[in-house]
């Protein structure tokens, strides 16, 4: 059996910790099942991350530049409307075929919340500085055009909503998204 580097190890405990946090967010996962998926102890995982919330961070981090990467991907070399169809596509794809994805996106939101509720700021700060990543990175093929950016980051937002609940593909509600959004059965639970 070959073993893993610590950068390999690191790796193989952020997708385990995203995996882990998007089904039970950050209050209701411990680092206990992070470290059993994993497949290592608790005191090896705190050797490779100082403690949860670093690996939450590292997780969210992940997350966000995955979603930047599918974007960019997308839109490369198109613009305007080829652009906003390419990337709509495209992150349909990844949330239909990697839940994770989308339900990391949605913990993170919530856990930011509860943390600057309770006056703790460092999260919110990163996650922020991710979003901002991300819209700068959609925004690219809108020419920086502000409002496009806005609208189909709201696209988005609705998008994440619809699939978190289970609207199946056809259904009314994705009727004014755009057009392959909810349609093309990339959505189905």
């Amino acid at each position: 059996m070959v073993r893993m580097s610590a950068d390999e190890r690191r790796e193989s405990v952020i997708r385990a910790a995203m995996h882990e946090f998007a089904r039970g967010g950050y209050y209701g996962t411990s680092t206990e099942a992070i470290a059993k998926r994993v497949g290592v102890s608790q005191p090896y995982l705190f050797r490779l991350f100082p403690n949860k919330p670093a690996i939450f961070l590292a997780a969210a981090e992940r997350c966000m530049r995955d979603t930047r990467e599918v974007f960019a991907e997308a839109a490369e070399g198109l613009h305007g409307e080829e652009a906003t169809q390419a990337m709509a596509n495209a992150y349909t794809r990844l949330i239909s075929e990697d839940p994770d994805k989308l339900q990391m996106q949605l913990q993170m939101y919530v856990t930011v919340a509860a943390a600057e509720a309770a006056g703790d700021h460092e999260l919110g700060e990163v996650v922020r500085e991710g979003w901002m990543k991300l819209w700068d990175t959609v925004n690219v093929p809108f020419g920086g055009d502000a409002g496009e950016t806005t609208t189909f980051m709201a696209y988005g937002m609705l998008i994440n909503t619809l699939a978190a609940m289970g609207f199946p593909p056809g259904h009314r509600v994705w009727g004014g998204l755009y057009p392959s959004a909810g349609t093309t059965g990339h959505l189905e639970k």
